[in-house]
């Protein structure tokens, strides 16, 4: 295994991290928004408040070791996308600062403002939709080089199908993913009436999950019929996730065992998004720059590996810590405070 493709393995994992961590986070903060709006909050603010007061901060660690990895490991990235990702880069930037500050707005202000929870809630789907359009621009076809320079065809880009197939995937994945797992952090609480509502939203999102993700294969079949002939020939992954996508679903419908519902959906989406990697190797942005053309020099991937493992060695162990100490700490998730003396 080379260099450029463990670099590319280790940015890949720190990108899912931050897919997974990420959705459920925005997720829950659209969730909370919608039963604010819709006059469920008595049935689901307090599950979701307690799961968004530890985790909200520490979402975008992910990112972050993304965002430096893949400048570290191919500094050419910064040159290309540097320039045509400027625009929608900006407005992801912006949507994180605001929907930080809404947060604090609505947790520390007027507890329960529909204003402040409307734009938190709001802000959180439009993130994943607007960092998705890296993964349309990366598929060729909307970039042209002038005099140079990498220019973004944005007329190209907002009237693609695939584009716009990419980013509906990924609101309905935000909103998939946290259903699933709200569901599960519901039901440990004892939740009843936020476990079944939850669960609702979980079953009305499945099925649109799956036809957003053959639209979007359907979609390459046209725009890049190389990559869609990578992701045939990886059908097998494809197939598994879509099974376990089945398990999870049939766990949820007849509730039982969330949290294996919750272990299956993560291994259903490490499959699509590896898969979808992998069909798309080696380029980074098709056909101008691939990951050997742009990698770094030996000596700096070797100390950029050793440094994000050992960031991720110490990281997974401080999301445990997290979950352990608050999210799942039994008198935590029943809105109980620490009795004097508690460690």
């Amino acid at each position: 295994m080379t260099l450029e493709i463990v670099g590319m393995t280790v940015l890949w994992t720190f990108l899912f991290g931050y897919i997974i961590v990420g959705a459920i986070d925005f997720g829950a903060g659209f969730f909370n928004a919608f039963s604010i709006i819709t006059k469920k909050q008595h049935i689901l603010s307090n599950v979701i408040q307690r799961y968004l007061s530890p985790v909200w901060e520490v979402t975008n660690v992910f990112f972050v070791f993304f965002f430096v990895g893949i400048v570290g490991f191919f500094p050419q990235t910064a040159y290309y996308f540097g320039t045509i990702f400027l625009i929608p880069g900006s407005i992801a930037l912006i949507l994180l600062a605001i929907r930080g500050s809404y947060y604090a707005f609505e947790t520390y202000g007027n507890r329960g403002h529909k204003g402040y929870a409307f734009m938190y809630g709001l802000s959180g789907l439009l993130i994943p939709a607007s960092l998705s359009i890296v993964l349309t621009i990366a598929q060729g076809g909307f970039v042209s080089m002038e005099n140079g320079n990498p220019t973004l065809d944005y007329y190209a880009l907002f009237t693609s199908p695939l584009s716009w197939s990419i980013v509906v995937l990924s609101i309905i994945a935000v909103l998939y993913i946290s259903a699933v797992f709200l569901t599960w952090y519901a039901n440990k609480t004892g939740d009843e009436k936020a476990t079944g509502l939850m669960r609702k939203y979980a079953l009305i999102w499945a099925l649109p999950l799956i036809i957003a993700a053959s639209g979007i294969i359907y979609e390459l079949r046209f725009h890049n019929p190389a990559f869609y002939n990578q992701i045939l020939d990886l059908w097998w992954m494809f197939g598994l996730s879509f099974l376990l996508w089945i398990a999870t679903v049939l766990l949820i419908w007849k509730r039982k065992k969330y949290g294996l519902a919750v272990w299956l959906l993560i291994i259903q989406f490490a499959l699509a998004f590896y898969g979808y990697g992998i069909s798309h190797f080696p380029y980074l942005l098709y056909p101008e720059l691939t990951v050997y053309e742009g990698f770094t020099n030996q000596a700096m991937a070797i100390s950029l590996i050793v440094t994000f493992v050992l960031g991720f060695a110490l990281l997974i162990p401080s999301l445990y810590l997290l979950f352990r100490l608050f999210l799942f700490d039994k008198r935590y998730v029943q809105g109980k405070k620490p009795k004097e003396g508690d460690n």
